[in-house]
């Protein structure tokens, strides 16, 4: 996605989150949240994205697991890439084998590299954790369709205290922007109230990752916090057809 969703310059790359993380709300957390973020063009949901990132900078996470959908291939459970590295202008992340390998124990996880090629909604995200956390920290990219208790028993084997879990999601599409605002205002409350049952069919493009994150939130005593949401009607001045972006803590 060099190129067209983000910078394919490593400079103007790097200067580019860089400039967004600044411009960020400085915040604290008192435990490493798990975090919720848009995956749309950083043109469009770049700075919403950053105002987690700036939240999780103030840790040293030893990995991230970054859960998100797979949107071009049709995908049952969930699914861990067989690469050892990911790469992006900034250089190469490894995959954590340890991570990895823990993964593919889990029932329903499966190793394949088709569902993550075309994949946009966690590749965007890596920059982000280069630049505001550290430029080689391991990755556990699953994409993911399966039930949210599966997505949570996958958390509960690969997540230790010194995890980063991030889920990629964008909220409602294409509508006009008064109609998209009311309709995330229901998913987001389902969100703060840690109602996974409550993101209905097209909330939520990583629907199942989000759910999956609530319920593991549930389990493991974590309470959400809004960060910021916007629509794309905030970068482009469109209102007729936006995108919804949120980003939110879960600590």
């Amino acid at each position: 996605m060099a190129g067209r969703f983000y910078p394919a310059d490593p400079a103007r790359l790097a200067a580019d989150v860089d400039a967004l993380l600044s411009a960020a709300a400085a915040s604290t957390c008192d435990r490493l949240p798990a975090l919720v973020v848009p995956h749309a063009g950083y043109r469009y949901s770049g700075q919403v994205a950053a105002m987690a990132y700036a939240l999780a900078r103030t840790w040293s996470p030893a990995r991230a697991v970054l859960l998100g959908p797979a949107h071009f291939v049709p995908l049952t459970g969930s699914a861990v890439p067989r690469a050892a590295e990911w790469s992006t202008p900034l250089g190469p992340v490894p995959v954590d084998a340890a991570a990895w390998e823990r993964a593919t124990s889990v029932p329903g996880v499966r190793a394949a590299d088709e569902p993550h090629a075309g994949e946009h909604s966690m590749e965007v995200q890596v920059p982000f954790l280069q630049r505001s956390l550290d430029p080689r920290l391991p990755v556990l990219p699953v994409v993911t369709a399966a039930a949210p208790d599966d997505v949570a028993d996958l958390l509960d084997a690969v997540v230790g205290p010194d995890t980063l879990v991030i889920a990629s999601t964008d909220l409602s599409h294409h509508l006009p922007d008064a109609e998209a605002r009311r309709r995330d205002g229901r998913t987001l409350d389902a969100v703060l109230a840690l109602d996974p049952g409550g993101i209905g069919p097209g909330s939520a493009c990583g629907a199942a990752a989000l759910r999956g994150l609530l319920t593991w939130a549930g389990r493991t005593g974590r309470a959400p916090t809004l960060l910021c949401y916007r629509t794309s009607a905030d970068a482009t001045g469109d209102r007729s057809r936006v995108v919804g972006y949120a980003s939110l803590a879960l600590a």
